[in-house]
């Protein structure tokens, strides 16, 4: 007979969003057990650069939730030892554009995003060299976003799951969602035993439709690769998170085809970190030489100094991107006892903490701290959410 185990909530998925739904579970004094059938930020989450940023992001659900994700980081940070643990760094981000047209759409962005509580600092083109002596002359301008903030995400992984007391399962695949007669989840099935409790949280990120399938509900996440960049390690020399202005726009994107804008910050141990490409390609991890040089054509165009610097290596992974740009967050009413936490795309390390509340809050029968019902995962079962 298979083994049997019994906790409050069983989390499947030991990234950045399971990490958090753990933490916060067991802070509410539930009793909880992480499941997956890799390690520890084994899948998106280690391929990721560790962005926690408001700057990217239009007013609307998901802003909301990066800015209740940054007030949790930063209080996450504040913890003995966290901050260095996390190499977290509240560095802020800078946006910079090359054109006055490119200025202007970026002002306007701004400004929506201040009414909306965003932090956004207008930089104009002689400024832009006080806050990164490198950045390429001849810049129109730019918006300074002292909110962004970055973390080493398997580490950042790793201190929530420890913070949790969380009993992890790992090497253990889920085969299986368990089911009553009348259809409500109390646990899962591994190839190495069955897992019993009343609330099951999806946090399987790419994965996480073929989770919501063996429920029988579903959840239509799609992998969007994307590389990055990893130079040799180098003195400080870029201070902020450095984007162009065109990012923005490649996150909106629907393309299936490749997208690509230049993102580049450095690292507290020395190497520069290079983005940021999207394609949907399935889960080909396939290199791309036009993927990477078009990486490094667009970092040399911020930083030209980065021309005579050595990339060591690339690395790619899958965001798990859903149809409306909107994560999956909260109870499925098609399947009582399961919970989602999934499809944040490329913006899951940030907004992992206020995703973890929230479903947090969900387990316990307390009202969230922002309204869910935009990231409601049935939504997929008409053509609502995928009209957006």
């Amino acid at each position: 007979m298979a083994k049997r185990l019994t906790c409050d909530v069983v989390v499947v998925g030991a990234g950045m969003a399971g990490a958090a739904c753990a933490l916060y579970a067991a802070r509410a004094g539930l009793e909880v057990r992480v499941v997956d059938r890799g390690w520890v930020a084994g899948g998106t989450t280690g391929a990721g650069e560790g962005n926690l940023l408001v700057s990217d992001k239009e007013p609307g659900p998901e802003l909301e939730l990066a800015l209740l994700s940054a007030r949790l980081w930063a209080e996450l940070a504040e913890e003995p030892g966290a901050a260095a643990e996390m190499e977290y760094e509240p560095k802020g981000g800078l946006v910079v554009a090359s054109t006055p047209g490119a200025l202007a759409a970026l002002r306007d962005f701004a400004a929506g995003q201040r009414s909306a509580g965003v932090t956004a600092v207008p930089v104009g083109p002689s400024e832009l060299s006080t806050l990164e002596p490198y950045l390429a002359p001849g810049m129109a301008g730019g918006t300074h976003y002292p909110q962004d903030a970055q973390v080493m995400p398997a580490l950042a992984a790793a201190r929530l799951l420890r913070a949790s007391g969380a009993r992890l399962h790992l090497g253990h695949t889920v085969t299986g969602v368990l089911r009553t007669a009348g259809g409500t989840v109390y646990g899962v099935r591994t190839d190495r035993g069955d897992l019993h409790a009343p609330a099951v949280v999806n946090a399987a990120g790419t994965w996480g439709g073929d989770l919501a399938a063996l429920v029988g509900v579903r959840l239509p996440v799609l992998p969007r690769r994307g590389f990055v960049l990893v130079t040799e390690p180098l003195p400080r020399r870029i201070r902020h998170k450095v984007y162009a202005a065109d990012y923005v726009a490649d996150v909106a994107s629907d393309s299936a085809g490749l997208r690509t804008s230049p993102v580049v910050e450095g690292t507290a141990a020395g190497p520069v970190l290079i983005g940021a490409t999207r394609e949907r390609v399935g889960f080909d991890r396939s290199l791309s030489l036009r993927a990477v040089r078009a990486l490094a054509a667009g970092a040399i165009g911020l930083f030209p100094f980065l021309e005579r610097v050595r990339a060591l290596r690339t690395y790619a992974g899958f965001r798990p991107y859903l149809p409306d740009h909107l994560p999956a967050i909260g109870p499925d009413p098609r399947a009582p006892g399961l919970f989602h936490a999934c499809g944040h795309e490329g913006a899951g390390i940030g907004l992992a903490p206020g995703t973890g509340l929230s479903i947090a809050r969900a387990l316990t029968g307390l009202a969230p701290e922002l309204d869910l019902t935009p990231f409601r995962p049935e939504r997929f079962d008409t053509r609502e959410g995928e009209d957006r």
